[in-house]
């Protein structure tokens, strides 16, 4: 009985949904600004590195004098 009844609510809550109006998609307009820089950040100097996190990784991956192998 629990499964007839739940079956039939969801039956119904699906026909319900396909029964709603569709409104139309609005468009929206986009305006386009440029961004002006200041003259003082143009002189500074950005480093760009080709993976994420490479400083941190970088620092994290130090060896100490006792890790280093040695030859016997």
């Amino acid at each position: 009985m629990k499964t007839l009844v739940t079956f039939l609510f969801f039956f119904l809550i699906s026909f319900a949904a396909q029964a709603q109006n569709n409104t139309p998609e609005v468009k929206v307009e986009t305006a386009k600004k440029e961004v002006v820089a200041p003259a003082a950040e143009k002189e500074s100097v950005a480093r760009l590195y080709r993976f994420k996190n490479s400083r941190i990784k970088k620092e994290l991956s130090f060896k100490t004098s006792k890790s280093i192998s040695k030859l016997a």
